[in-house]
């Protein structure tokens, strides 16, 4: 059973608990969250995946382009292993930009999540067909103009459009170019996402 190192809400460490016991009793703990920005005719984009169906929690919603839980024995080195596991994407960590640890906490019927999340930036542009996805994790990534999504969470935009690649039923990719609300995003905290979104836009691609 995977052991996770836990911590208090000042970072201070306790211990290690299990990943079940950390989301029942809702322990702080450390995840590793990367997103992949990149600039087309002077417009920044976030690629973001979306959720597999069959995931257990925000089953087929649209979320960080790569996220992971940092295990007990593991640090911010090792977080870097959800980005090639989820994506099919080689990153060095000398590629990435580090944003610093933003908390994180969502409770749930029966889950509660407490993450100190330590975020990280790559800026790279990756044509869509280049992306390998993990199916049981991962059905899909898109592009998401960086500017909309922020003025879709904290401005005045209802909806924005989309464009990326979705498996099918069959296992083949289809392109896909969509206009998407909130309801199609994982609802993490706007506190969180403002903290993220303010990061990412002080490093320009």
């Amino acid at each position: 059973m995977e052991q996770l190192k836990i911590f208090n809400k000042d970072r201070k460490y306790l211990g290690t608990a299990s990943r079940d016991e950390v989301h029942i009793k809702g322990h702080w703990h450390e995840t590793f969250h990367c997103w992949i920005k990149t600039e087309i005719n002077g417009k920044e984009y976030l690629y973001f995946q979306l959720r597999s169906k069959e995931k257990k929690d925000y089953p087929g919603l649209l979320d960080i382009t790569a996220a992971g839980h940092l295990l007990s024995h593991e640090n911010m080195e090792d977080g870097v292993r959800e980005v090639e596991e989820e994506i099919g994407i080689k990153v060095g960590m000398d590629e990435l930009s580090y944003l610093g640890v933003i908390p994180y906490e969502k409770e749930l019927e029966g889950f509660i999540d407490r993450e100190h999340a330590h975020v990280y930036l790559l800026k790279r542009y990756i044509p869509l067909e280049s992306f390998t996805l993990q199916t049981e994790e991962v059905s899909g990534i898109f592009m998401v103009p960086l500017e909309d999504f922020y003025q879709l969470w904290f401005g005045n935009m209802t909806d924005v459009s989309i464009e990326g690649i979705k498996e099918n039923a069959h296992g083949e990719r289809d392109k896909i170019t969509m206009r998407v609300d909130k309801s199609m995003f994982v609802p993490h905290s706007d506190t969180f996402y403002r903290e993220t979104l303010e990061a990412l836009k002080s490093v320009k691609a």
